[in-house]
């Protein structure tokens, strides 16, 4: 679960290019089919359709090149040939036809799949366009007021103001900034932005991936909270495995904390091919935790943060074994009711085996993302209620550790964005949670700026949400609030 994005941070194990075999899902770089030699294929509509795919389905669309859609997640196909494309790992992808001329099946490195139909869902089909085609040209509109806790009020009347607002809005309509599903702001105490794109509404749950860490890193604060378990106690005798590879004091020491901070000394690194503990080689394993603790120790505990999917994994079932309960039930009710947020409007497999086809991660309403960031920006309450203890959210919020040069507390990121300035460049650092595609929360206290991002662009490495904020808000609010220097710097 990268931040650039996995479920950053999950990236679903069959959309990722850096690891093992390639899939379907893989993102291609350039075409090896020029347009003089279309011609002579067969239309791409003949593979449209609906197929059986490694336990689940997936869509193939072809709303100007051809596209394989899983999970919400659109990944080009390059055409090699007349019934063969090229993912991004370079594999071929084979559609087969039968007697009748038809195409009836796809095949990957994988497996065979079968075509179930030859169409696709009304979402899909919006998936490729912001708005519908011949809708009407965009105008504000103030978030609208619903009985969830969270104020609204006309951006004009913010820092952010309407030109902004609307630049940001063009921009994802024009597609300079690519596949943003949604964009949320919340600033001076309000909602005054509220968009969706893609098809997606407020209604419609979206995928976390990796942001699903920071949702773990507070179910893991109110489990400590509650008494079921301390930061600094061993984390191994919860998890009950008897007969453990690799046996080294050092993993013995493993606690909540250094799970936290992705301080494990596993040798566990998701950014590398070569990490036997990296999350492309948990999800087709019958028991994740095993694989995990199995792992040799490459640090100390506590001393190098490297960015371990598992580790988060680890955090999760030892609150399950401390509390006798799901991770997702426990959230609901010490995280998420204490929100307003029921239980159906979210879904959260967490079995942590290869029957997880969601890898692990949440999906969440965007609303319910920004309740659960205005949460840590209140310090854990919520109205009159305190959810989380406040010394908790704090620390969570501190650098804590380095994890690809950039600070990490409890399975949050503290990061910077460079903003131009017409007087200078300034920093602005700030609280983060991230997930590939563009799922981002942004908590920017000093500028009373809540940023919610949802979006579909995976596994490319430029989700436009960092270069929105970049580009666009930070520079609005800094202008409005007459700031003259970096804000947020990091206190070490």
């Amino acid at each position: 679960m990268r931040h650039l994005g996995l479920f950053l941070t999950i990236a679903l194990a069959l959309a990722l290019a850096a690891v093992g075999k390639p899939s379907i899902a893989q993102q291609p770089s350039t075409d090896l089919a020029g347009p003089s030699q279309l011609p002579k294929f067969p239309p791409l509509t003949d593979f449209v359709g609906t197929y059986v795919y490694q336990g689940g389905t997936m869509e193939i669309a072809a709303p100007d090149d051809l596209y394989a859609v899983i999970s919400g997640g659109k990944y080009p196909l390059r055409r090699k040939s007349a019934d063969v494309f090229i993912n991004g790992g370079g594999a071929d992808v084979i559609f087969h036809r039968g007697p009748d001329g038809q195409v009836n099946a796809v095949e990957d490195n994988t497996g065979l799949y079968q075509r179930l139909s030859a169409t696709i869902t009304p979402l899909t089909e919006a998936g490729f366009q912001p708005r519908p085609v011949g809708s009407p040209a965009y105008r504000y509109r103030i978030p609208r007021a619903l009985k969830d806790g969270i104020p609204v009020g006309h951006v004009a009347r913010s820092d952010l103001g309407t030109d902004a607002a609307s630049s940001v809005v063009a921009g994802v309509l024009n597609k300079t900034w690519p596949d943003v599903d949604g964009i949320l702001i919340f600033q001076g105490g309000q909602l005054v932005l509220e968009e969706y794109f893609y098809g997606y509404d407020r209604n419609t749950p979206h995928q976390l991936r990796s942001a699903t860490k920071s949702v773990v890193g507070a179910v893991v604060g109110a489990a400590v909270a509650n008494g079921a378990i301390t930061l600094d106690e061993p984390v191994l005798p919860w998890l009950g495995y008897a007969d453990i590879a690799n046996a080294d004091p050092r993993k013995s020491a493993i606690t909540l904390r250094h799970l936290l901070t992705l301080q494990s000394g596993l040798d566990c690194n998701d950014y590398s091919a070569n990490s036997p503990g990296g999350e492309n080689k948990l999800y087709d394993k019958p028991d994740w935790i095993r694989v995990m603790i199995d792992l040799k120790m490459v640090e100390a505990p506590g001393t190098v943060g490297r960015y371990c999917t598992g580790a988060t994994f680890l955090a999760g079932r030892t609150v399950e074994k401390a509390t006798g309960r799901t991770l997702p039930d426990y959230a609901q009710e010490h995280l998420f009711g204490p929100l307003g947020i029921h239980r159906s409007d979210w879904t959260w497999e967490h079995y942590l085996t290869d029957r997880d086809k969601s890898f692990g991660m949440m999906s969440m309403r965007p609303r319910d993302m920004l309740k659960f960031a205005m949460l840590y920006a209140n310090e854990g309450r919520w109205g009159k209620r305190q959810v989380l203890p406040a010394v908790w959210v704090r620390e969570s919020l501190s650098s804590l550790s380095r994890v690809e040069n950039t600070d990490y507390g409890f399975l949050w990121w503290r990061m910077s964005l460079r903003v131009s300035m017409p007087d200078g460049t300034r920093h602005v650092y700030m609280s983060a949670a991230q997930g590939n595609g563009g799922q981002k929360i942004y908590i920017v206290p000093e500028l009373d700026l809540i940023a919610v991002f949802t979006g579909s662009r995976y596994n490319t490495g430029g989700a436009p949400p960092n270069k929105i904020m970049a580009n666009v808000i930070l520079p609005a609010l800094l202008q409005a609030r007459g700031v003259k220097g970096d804000i947020g710097v990091p206190v070490r």
